[in-house]
């Protein structure tokens, strides 16, 4: 720390070093997996293997770390209440560090499962007493979504531990759904902000609170599906879920739209990744349906497309503006957004024809598009704002 009592820039407030080592790890994660999978690290296996790994820490690992630090961050802004930031923050960075390390070293069950477990409900408790401190029941929904991700995860670990590959797959798919719902309530509230703000529109269209809480309440039951299994089998049934929630999406993203998007990749970059989702949940109908799609390929549209792209497109916003630095990214940011949302027909589609060329250009998209963002914003992530204000 500094000798003054304020913290030094990296861990001014959470989405420093969240946002830092979530973007890292996306670049170190996706080649590990990728050279793990066609078979250049046979002397190396993390805890419970590399498949489990990679579903694992795509979501615990890379989409939480993001998570924590967007809603760590933004809670200051909606209670006033000041956010988590010097020795709290360096502990909850070390404890999701130590988790990560323990899972690439293969450490022992005992060592992991607390680690990994603890993470979550740490974070729900700094975001919830922030939010209890001001009584703001309105983001209480958030913090159930949390509650239920800690829950995945552990469903997830016992899995592992048990070597029981179905419960391991009904914690992650749960709780990759489980983002979906919190990229539904973050997406609507910030993209038709940010594109009212972007373009200089009179005003954004004015929210559909029902819709807004169907969405939620959708896709909560979908994550619900996928961990008690019954979604992942296919069954025609679940397909009207799908449907509805997919058109309720799509009624978003007419509601939000602006031809003038496309001359901003800030918010051209949001509206894509969000269509993304709406891409996979009607490619989960298709599935249910018995289309030619399998759940792989409908889940990566969500997991590369929906998930990730709205990680990367949320990033370079949100770290420019609350570093104090204008909303004017590098123009080599308009490709990495280009490049993430090449990785996913070539991940989803290409592979179908060609496996090595499907994986080695999603990977290659994938690292060009996150290592782009760190290039940049790493030193912007450790500098102090230059207006001189804390976080």
């Amino acid at each position: 720390m500094q000798s003054s009592s304020r913290p030094i820039a990296l861990f001014g407030l959470s989405f420093r070093p969240f946002f830092l080592a979530g973007a890292a790890y996306a670049l170190l994660a996706i080649p590990l997996w990728i050279a793990a999978f066609l078979g250049y690290l046979p002397e190396w296996q993390p805890s419970g293997g590399w498949l489990a790994w990679h579903r694992h820490e795509m979501l615990f690992g890379f989409s939480v770390a993001i998570v924590a630090g967007f809603l760590l961050t933004a809670v200051q802004n909606w209670t006033g209440v000041p956010g988590l930031s010097g020795k709290p923050l360096v502990l909850l960075a070390g404890l999701w560090l130590a988790a990560r390390l323990a899972w690439l070293v293969n450490a022992p069950m005992w060592l992991l499962l607390p680690l990994e477990l603890a993470f979550l409900p740490a974070v729900a408790i700094a975001f919830g007493w922030n939010l209890w401190k001001v009584r703001q029941y309105r983001n209480f929904p958030i913090l159930v979504v949390l509650g239920l991700l800690a829950l995945c995860n552990l469903c997830a670990m016992i899995g592992i531990q048990t070597a029981d590959d179905s419960l391991q797959r009904r914690g992650v798919f749960g709780a990759l759904w489980l983002v979906a719902a919190l990229m539904s309530v973050i997406g609507g509230r910030v993209i038709p902000f940010f594109t009212q703000r972007g373009l200089s529109l009179p005003a954004a269209s004015p929210a559909l609170p029902w819709l807004d809480t169907a969405l939620l309440v959708g896709s909560v039951l979908i994550a619900a599906l996928m961990l008690s299994g019954w979604g992942l089998a296919a069954s025609a049934w679940q397909i009207p879920l799908y449907l509805l929630v997919a058109a309720g999406q799509i009624v978003r993203l007419v509601r939000w739209y602006d031809p003038g998007i496309w001359r901003v990749p800030l918010l051209w970059s949001l509206h894509v990744a969000y269509a993304w989702m709406a891409a996979a949940l009607l490619a989960m109908a298709m599935w249910h349906a018995g289309w030619e799609i399998g759940l792989s390929q409908a889940t990566h549209l969500l997991a590369i497309g929906g998930m990730s792209g709205l990680i990367l497109a949320m990033l370079a916003r949100v770290t420019l503006g609350h570093t104090g630095r204008p909303l004017q990214p590098p123009s080599y940011m308009n490709l990495a957004f280009i490049l993430l949302s090449v990785a996913v027909p070539a991940r989803v589609w290409l592979i179908e024809w060609s496996a090595l060329a499907g994986f080695w250009l999603a990977v290659l998209c994938w690292s060009l598009a996150f290592a782009l963002y760190l290039w940049y914003y790493a030193p912007l992530l450790c500098k102090p704002r230059p207006d001189g204000r804390p976080g």
